[in-house]
């Protein structure tokens, strides 16, 4: 569980590390889902967008009782988990992300969400970690992104020069099991992976119910801004009950 001044943190900082870590071999688990997964996909070698659509075991992780356990003190009793995704920077040739809000892409209304960022492999500054800017959620806006046509990139959504001081920036430096747990509104991107260390992240989306997926926002983000289409996201209740009575948890793949 997170301690109290690991829940200030989160709420000063937009981000904390906790103390709980996975173990080897759940990693062990993870490592190999994903190498299938690649095998059978090649296109999602850099990125996955929604593991869940491609593989339930990835579910298992997300139901970890510690990870639900520390969701449950941010968010509080009742929110659902509404996505998972890979981002894999693999060795020499890992991509970058570009500096972003996540919610610049979510139909989620009110914006809310906790990411967990789990460390698969070690993550350095050498090969790309996760870097942020503490204390940018406040205000709790989103700020001006512009689309990039990039093709050495995850993500087309870029936020703009003026938005951001990257001087500001901390790096998340993390070993293998060790996670991140984020605020929605906080400043981050990442470096390309030129190292010789392969560096892969898992996260984990969990949302409150007080707020509504809404899938026609989803289809029309994807058609305006060319982004993934999240309105054919599962959502699965992990705790407590829907409390805007809004979101659909109709299974979808």
């Amino acid at each position: 569980m997170l301690s109290t001044s690991q829940l200030e943190r989160y709420q000063r900082d937009g981000y904390v590390v906790p103390d709980f870590r996975l173990p080897e071999s759940t990693l062990e688990d993870i490592r190999a889902d994903q190498t299938r997964l690649v095998e059978r996909h090649p296109e999602l070698r850099q990125y996955c967008p929604n593991l869940l659509a491609y593989d339930l075991r990835f579910l298992e992780v997300a139901r970890t009782p510690e990870i639900v356990g520390m969701i449950r003190q941010i968010l509080g009793d009742d929110f659902a988990l509404w996505n998972s995704s890979f981002f894999a920077k693999p060795a020499q040739d890992g991509q970058r992300t570009p500096w972003h809000q996540d919610g610049q892409y979510w139909p989620i209304r009110p914006l809310a969400t906790c990411t967990v960022w789990i460390a698969i492999d070690d993550s350095t500054a050498e090969n790309g970690c996760l870097r942020v800017i503490p204390g940018s959620q406040h205000g709790q806006r989103l700020r001006a992104h512009g689309k990039i046509d990039a093709v050495d990139v995850t993500l087309n959504q870029e936020l703009l020069a003026e938005e951001y001081d990257e001087t500001q920036a901390a790096d998340i430096v993390l070993e293998a099991g060790q996670m991140s747990l984020h605020d929605i509104y906080l400043l981050h991107g990442s470096e390309a992976n030129r190292s010789p260390h392969s560096r892969r992240g898992m996260t984990l989306r969990y949302m409150p119910t007080s707020s509504h997926f809404n899938r026609d926002i989803a289809r029309q983000q994807a058609s305006e801004f060319g982004i993934t289409d999240h309105s054919v996201r599962t959502l699965y209740l992990m705790s407590g009950q829907d409390r805007c009575g809004k979101n659909d948890f109709r299974i979808r793949r």
